[in-house]
């Protein structure tokens, strides 16, 4: 493949760590990485400390982000015990969209009791999707709450075959639900999780060689390719309670053009699952005159350090990767070129869903 002019892609599945774990990331450092890994626009989850659960706490992590991020920022309202269905929907016009954790999880997000659950989706008003962490049995669930609320509904990280089995069902029966797979679960499996210890830990966990072959087996059925760029520094993944979650916004798009060269996707593909599709089920605005330039011939394995996101180590070092980002423009001003970041804090704006 020649020297790539790409749209810049979009990842909608990120944890910035802003406000209150910084020492692990912030939206400075996370929307460099961002750039350094072609992607232009980038989805904050909410459970940052105190999670974006009201809007207020939307809008303060908005203020910070028009101070500090190179790349657009959008931002999920987290769905809490605490706070009333009703008040976070009423952030849904700022929202890109709202995020329910219905099974384990990193933070005190976790939705466990069905009436709240169903009145989350009873209460939303969008205009973007429900998003689900909704592992195994649990999918049903929130599959069935789709259809009795008609709500739309995304699914993050699929990671089991069941779970893709039950989604594309689903999508035959009309259901208005999407989903997003990981490049993490689409390359390793619970062997490299004992193999790389608390560094290969993660929800969802890793899983079996079935599983993986299943999410390959059914790629047209999968709508997003999606990093949950989830950062914790490697002190923390050594200690004695490692929290689960891996870095990914700088090696995403060189495991996906591995697999473009393997014949399994096309660039279109790549496109639409990278670009066309998350900005299309968030309803995120274009942005123009912005484009990502591609050595896609570029071939060398993941090094162990020299990453731009704050905790400096990646899942995958040692491992093949293919095409490098050489220059990223957004909006017609170049924001990174070989490595370096050229924007300055506050280059990137905050997006919403246009209606």
């Amino acid at each position: 493949m020649p020297l790539l002019r790409l749209p810049g892609l979009i990842d909608p599945h990120v944890h910035l760590r802003e406000p209150g774990l910084t020492h692990k990331e912030d939206l400075f450092s996370g929307t460099c990485a961002a750039l350094a890994g072609g992607f232009t626009t980038i989805l904050d989850m909410p459970n940052s400390r105190p999670p974006t659960s009201t809007p207020e706490r939307l809008e303060e992590k908005a203020r910070l982000a028009a101070a500090k991020a190179v790349c657009d920022v959008g931002f999920f309202v987290g769905a809490t015990n605490d706070t009333p269905p009703e008040v976070a929907a009423t952030a849904g016009p700022q929202a890109c969209g709202l995020k329910i954790y219905v099974s384990e999880t990193f933070g005190s997000l976790r939705i466990a009791e069905l009436g709240t659950l169903a009145g989350y989706f009873a209460a939303w008003r969008g205009p973007g999707p429900i998003a689900v962490h909704a592992e195994d049995m649990m999918l049903a669930t929130c599959l069935a709450l789709a259809e009795l609320y008609d709500q739309r509904l995304h699914v993050v990280h699929v990671s089991l075959a069941s779970e893709i089995a039950l989604i594309r069902r689903a999508k035959a029966r009309g259901v208005r639900v999407t989903c997003e797979v990981t490049p993490h679960h689409l390359y390793l499996t619970e062997a490299d999780a004992a193999r790389l210890g608390a560094f290969g830990q993660m929800r969802p966990a890793l899983a079996t060689e079935a599983d993986r072959q299943a999410l390959w087996d059914h790629l047209d059925s999968i709508d997003c390719i999606a990093t949950d760029h989830a950062p914790h520094t490697a002190a923390e993944k050594e200690g004695e309670n490692p929290p689960p979650g891996v870095p990914g916004l700088e090696t995403s798009l060189p495991l996906m053009l591995l697999v473009v060269a393997g014949g399994r996707l096309t660039l279109d593909d790549l496109v639409a699952k990278m670009h066309t599709n998350p900005r299309r089920i968030y309803g995120l605005p274009e942005q123009p005159d912005t484009y990502i330039e591609v050595d896609a011939d570029a071939r060398y394995d993941f090094p162990a350090q020299g990453w731009l996101t704050r905790p400096g180590w990646s899942p995958f070092a040692g491992m093949p990767a293919r095409g490098r980002v050489l220059r990223v423009v957004l909006r017609g001003r170049e924001v990174f070129r070989d490595g370096r970041v050229l924007a300055g804090p506050g280059a990137g704006r905050v997006v919403a869903p246009t209606p």
